[in-house]
């Protein structure tokens, strides 16, 4: 196991269970407590956790973890989940993306596909989002046309949330919006955070298109905060491990569903 999927593993589990003990994770983990012991003093140092004598408890923010904690899960997933939802792009084309690690897969595909690189000096496409991070990596991309809304940063996603973000995107076209989501299910789309659902229920209201991109881990799954309803989307992405009884809940609801 990687250290990126172990520190992930020890935030999950301290997550569901308020406090974790070093010897029984190192135990679960195959690796020495020492180790434990290394990989809790770099997540306290972060204040992601409280290191006790044994081990560590929870602190308010562990329920929700920082993206750069999710990028190894489901990463194989996540990556082919990219290249099909990156073919219902067109050159000249103005795409909204909020944020999270499957959509951020998404916006580096985009970036690097050869048909949409630069032609006679002038942006392939437009690309719109409240991701900081994803703004960070396109930037330097000559081909992209950057626009990045204002608004206060959430640490945990790096996304731009509350009525600055609003005042840019209201007055905004989108001709394709990619919606990465926490849960989504016979319900909708939904978020854990209330601040990111309300930025991303605007994304979608300003597009012609909406593309929700979501491993299977999400489906069935339903957040604290609406996005929007299954009848405001018009096509899903996700993997082929998708459970075929969970899908039939979003065809019936006419989505267009894509298995990657």
């Amino acid at each position: 196991m990687k250290r990126y999927e172990r520190l992930n593993t020890l935030l999950e589990s301290l997550a569901e269970k308020g406090a974790i003990d070093v010897d029984e994770l190192a135990e679960q983990l195959h690796v020495s407590a020492a180790t434990i012991r290394r990989d809790l003093d770099h997540l306290g140092k972060q204040q992601l956790l409280t290191r006790t004598r044994g081990g560590a408890v929870a602190n308010a923010v562990s329920y929700d973890l920082p993206l750069r904690y999710k990028t190894a899960r489901f990463a194989s997933e996540k990556q082919r989940i990219a290249q099909a939802a990156a073919t219902l792009v067109r050159r000249g084309m103005v795409i909204g993306m909020n944020g999270g690690t499957t959509i951020s897969e998404v916006a580096r595909t985009l970036a690097t596909r050869p048909e949409l690189s630069a032609e006679h000096g002038e942006p392939a496409f437009t690309l719109v989002t409240n991701a900081l991070n994803i703004a960070n990596e396109l930037i330097v991309r000559p081909h992209v046309k950057m626009v990045l809304t204002g608004g206060v940063a959430r640490p945990q996603s790096y996304e731009m949330i509350g009525p600055l973000s609003h005042r840019i995107l209201a007055d905004l076209s989108l001709d394709i919006a990619f919606i990465g989501v926490d849960g989504i299910d016979e319900t909708g789309a939904t978020a854990h955070h209330e601040g990111e659902a309300n930025i991303n229920q605007l994304i979608v209201s300003r597009a012609a298109k909406v593309v929700v991109v979501a491993d299977s881990s999400k489906l069935g799954q339903r957040a604290f905060a609406r996005i929007c309803e299954l009848s405001e989307i018009d096509t899903l992405v996700t993997d082929a491990q998708a459970d075929e009884s969970q899908l039939t809940v979003f065809k019936e609801a006419g989505i267009d569903v894509i298995r990657a």
